[in-house]
């Protein structure tokens, strides 16, 4: 197969090797994460609050289910869900503000940024918010972790 390569002329074999190498990279670049939504027919949970419970989403946001850990089910969850919410990183900034001290959440703390974080304590769980604003080009991202507000820390001894 070299001889075929080596006669074809300089500038063909440019054009070839540009061609492969804009392919492979277009396949790396299809190559995305595994998303939950609500309705999807191809994903596993057909409703997030079966995973979730009762927690509010954005609207449009997508759970990335590869990059998630969620323990249990229902209210009663724990673990981390990651949500691409889209460009609008404001809109689920404010959501998540909005939304969750009128179901009862506390707000512990906030601070915002290019990644903001918030801490919010309701009943016995705490649930801290990861937010990174993915700019003009590509869409912002929240890490969830839900935990219980009051469990035992066990601190390693010393061997």
């Amino acid at each position: 197969m070299a001889p075929v390569v080596s006669s074809l002329p300089r500038s063909l074999r440019s054009a070839c090797l540009a061609a492969l190498l804009a392919c492979g990279l277009l396949g790396c670049a299809s190559q995305g994460s595994t998303t939950l939504a609500a309705g999807d027919p191809n994903s596993q949970v057909q409703n997030p609050t079966q995973l979730l419970g009762q927690l509010p989403l954005p609207a449009g946001s997508l759970i990335r289910a590869d990059q998630s850990l969620i323990i249990g089910a229902g209210d009663n969850w724990v673990g981390r869900v990651v949500l691409d919410v889209g460009r609008d990183f404001d809109a689920a900034f404010r959501f998540f503000l909005d939304t969750y001290p009128a179901q009862g959440w506390t707000v512990v703390s906030v601070i915002r940024g290019k990644t903001s974080f918030m801490v919010m304590t309701r009943q016995e769980r705490t649930a801290t918010f990861e937010m990174v604003d993915g700019g003009v080009m590509s869409s912002s991202l929240v890490s969830l972790t839900m935990a219980p507000r009051n469990a035992a820390v066990m601190v390693p001894k010393k061997p």
